[in-house]
């Protein structure tokens, strides 16, 4: 277990860390350089605590969790792509695909499993739950061969994407923590419908802006020219 702790420490740091700067990002205004700076160090932590929870969930045993980590690698980072990466998709995305279509049959497999098992539950999960998250990565991975087979995105749809990719990362981490491990970091309020907000109000960010985003701005008026006398 000693081994394991330097582990543990960096996956709560990073995990702490990156919802600070996610926080932050999305309150700063989009397409700043303060919205930039923290939205890369948010892509950064979440990085790092998906990849400390991968082995650690597997451990436990908690292959539910450990399929979620890899599933929110791939969205920060198909999000961090839909800005960065622009004009004609290649290789990085065709990997990106490959990334959540696994995650699509890991989920389909162990629910199958738990569906089998001692009261439809897999590792203390239901089987619901792993249909879930196979439902979500099936809907990235179809979005997904939209932007491999189609036409180039417009800046309007890379920014949807990138939206609603990396707050989907956010709202699995905050639900993570806050519901999923109320037990053990919040005993205070176990049960307390409090620590729901941070996924709701997560859930209410993105409505509002792809909303915001997909709406046609309004045409301008012009502006008749004066006659110079």
């Amino acid at each position: 277990m000693s081994i394991l702790l330097p582990l543990v420490a960096v996956h709560i740091a990073s995990g702490t860390f990156g919802l600070i700067a996610g926080t932050v990002a999305m309150a700063r205004r989009k397409g700043g350089p303060q919205h930039a700076r923290w939205g890369s160090w948010f892509f950064i932590a979440m990085l790092v605590m998906a990849v400390t929870a991968t082995p650690l969930a597997l451990l436990e045993p908690d292959r539910l969790s450990a399929v979620a980590a890899v599933l929110t690698a791939y969205l920060v980072t198909t999000s961090w792509m839909a800005v960065k990466r622009r004009g004609k998709a290649g290789w990085p995305e065709w990997a990106a695909l490959a990334a959540a279509i696994g995650c699509v049959v890991a989920e389909i497999l162990l629910g199958l499993k738990a569906m089998n098992g001692v009261g439809s539950e897999l590792d203390g999960q239901p089987a619901t739950a792993f249909f879930v998250f196979a439902g979500l990565a099936a809907w990235a991975a179809l979005l997904d061969l939209r932007v491999l087979l189609g036409a180039p995105l417009s800046a309007q749809q890379r920014l949807a994407r990138h939206l609603w990719r990396m707050c989907t990362a956010y709202f699995l981490a905050a639900t993570s923590l806050f519901l999923g491990q109320q037990d053990d970091v919040f005993p205070f309020m176990a049960g307390s419908p409090l620590l729901f907000i941070p996924s709701l109000a997560t859930l209410i960010f993105i409505a509002w802006w792809l909303v915001k985003v997909r709406r046609k701005p309004k045409p301008r008026r012009a502006i008749p020219a004066t006659q110079t006398p």
